[in-house]
Parts: structure tokens; sequence; C-alpha cells
């Protein structure tokens, strides 16, 4: 792998002075911000479940709960 220096070398770069440095002029303004760099958002799901998946889930849930306290009861 080539080792070379990073810095850059102030005698072949213009505009860089040992003493001074980058003059103002020469480097680019800062980023306004990333608030518009992704993708427009076009679609928004709404919160939460609906009801019938939620209606679905405790049905099953209600079902168990029933099926294990049947089982407790037939094993006494």
């Amino acid at each position: 792998m080539d080792q070379t220096n990073p810095a850059p070398d102030p005698e072949r770069n213009s505009g860089l002075r040992p003493s001074v440095g980058v003059p103002p002029g020469e480097t680019p303004p800062a980023e306004d911000g990333l608030s518009e760099a992704g993708p427009q958002e076009t679609y928004n799901p709404t919160k939460g479940w609906s009801k019938g998946p939620t209606i679905i889930i405790w049905a099953f849930v209600a079902l168990f709960a029933a099926f294990c306290v049947a089982f407790a009861i037939a094993v006494l």
C-alpha cells in the first residue's frame, strides 16, 4: 500500500501559504443542512393497528387462555 503524506504541499498547491494557510476566498461555503437530502416521503402510514387484526389477536389469546383453564381443570 502506498503511504503518502495526506497533508497538501504548500509549494505545489495554489493559494496555500505556509504561514497563512488557505485564504478565505478559496474555501467552499459551509453546507446549509441535510433537511432536503433524501427522497421525498409520500407515504406515511397511520399510527397503531386497525381494529380488525387487534380483535383477531385478542380472540386467539382468549381461546388459548380458555384452553389452558379447561386443561388445568381436566388434569385436577
